[in-house]
């Protein structure tokens, strides 16, 4: 018999892992380890610029960092500040601009989350050619 419990989302695994480790790393105490994530949260509050621009300047550093939990945090949060989906594709051309063809398999992953959070389907009329 299979369990009828469907598999969580990879939405909803990315916010769960990230809530339970980072309760656990901050339960630690450690003084340079809560001021990093302390300074983290701090950078990007609003200050000369605003916090939707602050996401997107994440997101696209992220992607040419290749690191796929920062990418997924900021398409997180870019869709909470209400960037738009066009202002998403933007974002991620830089991104791959800048990273250049290593940054595509980061890139897919991007797109399917994105698709996820967008209810599960890309838009009509999304690009879906992302190279290699």
């Amino acid at each position: 018999m299979t369990d009828p419990t469907p598999a969580p989302s990879r939405l909803e695994e990315f916010r769960s892992f990230r809530e339970r480790m980072n309760a656990r790393i901050l339960e630690q105490k450690d003084l340079v380890v809560n001021r990093f994530f302390t300074l983290d949260t701090k950078a990007y509050e609003a200050g000369a610029l605003d916090v939707k621009t602050k996401e997107i300047a994440g997101l696209s550093a992220s992607l040419v960092l290749r690191c796929d939990d920062c990418i997924a945090y900021h398409i997180i949060r870019c869709k909470e500040e209400g960037v738009t989906d066009a202002e998403l594709w933007e974002v991620l051309g830089i991104g791959l601009i800048v990273g250049g063809s290593i940054v595509i398999p980061h890139l897919r992953r991007a797109v399917d989350l994105l698709d996820e959070i967008n209810g599960g389907n890309a838009p009509e009329g999304a690009k879906t050619d992302c190279g290699h």
